[in-house]
């Protein structure tokens, strides 16, 4: 059974257990499900301040921030117990895309040639994880919501703002990864 749990899993798997959480939340308690939205709960927790942003009961979220707790204990769980130590495998097309940029090392889940403290620290480095992290967050706060929210939750239940959000998302990932990427790494 551990070998199973190992190996990854096909996406008529994991999508519909993804896609089940939405219908058990409503059923459990009327809850909605979302990540970004914890950041909101942890500084209203943190900085009690009369902001009305963080001026509202966060105590009726709190489950919210165990979710996410008990997606962190997960992850330390897998990485800990359920490693997978066969070789990565990335399709042929796009090794030989990356290693234009200097890309050729797929070790480990994230490429050590791009996440390191020296590429941190170059200008490619400061805009991708720099850059990126502030239009994420901008992102998510302008969205109202993040992929998560947006995607599974609120797609689930028929929400136009969430398909308009999920469309844009995916604009955005295509224009990203073959438009700006390319220029970023070619720096």
């Amino acid at each position: 059974m551990i070998e199973l749990i190992k190996q990854p899993w096909p996406w008529y798997i994991g999508g519909p257990l993804i896609g089940l959480t939405v219908p058990a939340l409503l059923l459990l308690g009327n809850k909605r499900f979302g990540i970004s939205s914890n950041l909101r709960h942890v500084c209203a927790i943190c900085f009690p301040a009369k902001i009305p942003f963080f001026n509202y009961d966060y105590k009726k979220e709190l489950w919210n921030l165990f979710f996410v707790l008990g997606i962190f204990i997960g992850g330390i769980i897998s990485v800990t117990f359920l490693i997978n130590n066969s070789p990565i495998q990335v399709d042929q097309r796009l090794v030989n895309s990356l290693a234009v940029y200097g890309i050729t090392d797929y070790s480990s889940m994230l490429p050590p040639d791009i996440y390191n403290w020296e590429f941190l620290f170059s200008l490619r480095g400061l805009i991708m994880m720099i850059g990126g992290g502030f239009l994420v967050g901008f992102g998510t706060r302008y969205a109202g919501g993040c992929t998560s929210g947006h995607s599974i939750m609120g797609l689930s239940t028929l929400q136009w703002p969430s398909l308009v959000a999920t469309v844009c998302f995916m604009i955005g990932g295509i224009i990203m990864s073959n438009l700006l990427l390319p220029l970023i790494l070619s720096l």
